[in-house]
């Protein structure tokens, strides 16, 4: 605690000398002159404004020290994602930063540095990171959606194709009877249909309709 107040309150109320204030308050007369003279400085006068607590008083006699931002920090979620567009690296992403933050900006050895540091604080997880057109993960979901034939009642139930672009996660889904081969092949053909475009790679899980022979680790 430092006794602010209480230091001024015998200096200027009851009129005592520095010593005698050291002594009553337990402290050195070097401290009791210093609470002086940052009073005397800031302009501080006896009897306080109503309301002043040591708290308050302390921190207008020694305000915090700010230190100024020297770089600008960039947004490294934002770079994270634009990471995933196709042709999009560190290196043009470092650019655009510099050119919107001027002598602000890190060097690019820092830029790279700190982006590694943040992705290394995410969630630990195996992160990947898809190209734009690169991949198209393929299934079948669990449950299956029930369809009844309106004119007979009949119900059945129908399976659910499953498509969804690596880096987007923009997504495709259709019902079929069965997980047959021709099912799934024509699912594969609405789905390129409706993504207007082939990517490099069909990323397909287990399923019998897909892989020759079932492998946990290489499909």
């Amino acid at each position: 605690m430092r006794q602010i107040i209480e230091v001024l309150r015998l200096k200027y109320e009851a009129g005592l000398s520095h010593e005698r204030i050291a002594r009553a308050c337990g402290l050195s007369k070097g401290v009791v002159g210093k609470y002086v003279s940052l009073a005397t400085a800031q302009g501080i006068t006896w009897p306080l404004p109503e309301g002043t607590d040591e708290a308050r008083l302390e921190a207008q006699l020694f305000p915090a020290k700010t230190t100024p931002e020297r770089f600008a920090e960039p947004d490294y979620f934002q770079i994270h994602q634009e990471l995933k567009t196709k042709g999009v690296t560190l290196q043009l992403l470092w650019a655009e930063y510099v050119e919107r933050h001027g002598d602000k900006a890190r060097r690019y050895s820092q830029f790279c540095h700190h982006y590694r540091l943040w992705r290394g604080r995410q969630r630990r997880s195996m992160r990947q990171v898809h190209r734009a057109g690169e991949k198209i993960f393929i299934d079948y979901c669990g449950p299956t959606v029930p369809v009844v034939d309106r004119s007979t009642g009949e119900m059945r139930k129908a399976q659910v194709f499953v498509a969804v672009l690596g880096a987007s996660s923009y997504t495709f889904a259709e019902a079929t009877w069965s997980q047959s081969l021709p099912d799934w092949i024509a699912s594969h053909q609405r789905m390129l249909a409706f993504y207007g475009g082939v990517p490099e790679l069909l990323v397909p899980d287990n399923l019998k309709a897909a892989v020759t022979k079932a492998d946990r680790y290489t499909p």
